[in-house]
């Protein structure tokens, strides 16, 4: 008889903007097992989506199960609002809004649903580079751009589990007769989409993805380098609040474009260290997530692990 111990195993799903991230991961040695990516096609609407994340989830249970793992919960994280039932509560990406998306996904497993922010600051907290800290905020940048607290090791849902908010509001200013000018929410100017349609504007059809605009920008194209500078400065403007505001230890920053490095990086990391308020806070870290892409599917299937219950 064989003594190999093999840790349970459960699925993560990270549903975003532009892609399908998923996977296996063993735990709680953060062992993985499989990984799946797929454009997420969003234009189709929420029930092709739904259909393609169910699908992924039964072919990993079941190359799971080939493998002698047996899957045994799934966890899926969205790009959108989630509330602290686990139910979506807006669709600006995904048309899940309404859907019994825990219940039909737990047709297949046992099944949680969690913003995609949290999953991903949840992953770092227990298996990258938030495992250092007793606190620090999460803030991803890719298609849309929000953050999370995590206090403890524990991701802070807000009484509605809706914090974390960050950049879909308009960002206000004070005019010269002390009115309210509304500027672009910060979604609009420094996400990936935002640096697509900035860049378009000075040379239409360039460009379709925030990683084309970061690639111009390394080989060092001035109006992508431009885009990505004032992107990170503005990024970085934003981390600087969450830092006077909440005075963690350390931000850790992911997403796809938050992971895109170069001149967006550089910029954000000079903006947040100078706009910061306090002296105390000139040197405090801001890192990027060392679990990288994964981080949002992992945090989902830790999630799926603890299900209510600390890992």
């Amino acid at each position: 008889m064989s003594d190999v111990v093999v840790s349970p195993c459960y699925i993560g799903i990270d549903v975003g903007g532009s892609k399908i991230a998923a996977g296996i991961v063993a735990l709680p040695e953060g062992r993985v097992v499989a990984r799946r990516r797929q454009a997420s096609g969003c234009a189709r609407g929420g029930e092709a989506v739904l259909r393609d994340v169910m699908l992924m989830a039964e072919d990993l249970r079941d190359e799971g199960k080939r493998a002698g793992l047996c899957p045994t919960a799934i966890g899926v994280g969205v790009a959108e609002l989630v509330d602290r039932c686990g139910a979506v509560v807006s669709d600006a990406t995904i048309g899940w809004r309404g859907l019994a998306v825990r219940e039909r996904v737990g047709a297949l497993l046992p099944a949680v649903v969690e913003a995609d922010v949290r999953a991903a600051a949840l992953a770092e907290a227990r298996l990258g580079a938030g495992g250092a800290f007793s606190s620090f905020v999460f803030v991803t940048i890719g298609t849309g751009i929000s953050s999370c607290l995590v206090l403890g090791g524990v991701p802070v849902t807000g009484s509605r589990g809706l914090a974390g908010t960050l950049a879909s509001g308009p960002v206000l200013a004070v005019g010269p007769e002390g009115e309210l000018v509304s500027g672009l929410p910060l979604e609009r100017y420094a996400s990936g989409p935002a640096l697509v349609a900035r860049l378009n504007q000075v040379r239409p059809g360039r460009v379709q993805t925030g990683r084309e605009v970061a690639e111009l920008a390394a080989t060092g194209d001035a109006a992508a380098l431009g885009v990505c500078q004032t992107a990170g400065r503005a990024a970085g403007a934003a981390i600087a609040q969450l830092i006077n505001v909440l005075d963690p230890d350390a931000v850790i920053v992911g997403g796809g474009l938050g992971l895109s490095g170069g001149a967006h990086w550089d910029s954000l990391q000079v903006s947040a260290h100078t706009l910061v308020w306090s002296d105390v806070h000139r040197d405090i870290p801001v890192l990027s997530a060392r679990l990288g892409h994964d981080a949002g599917w992992i945090g989902a299937a830790i999630a799926a692990a603890q299900r209510g219950r600390p890992l």
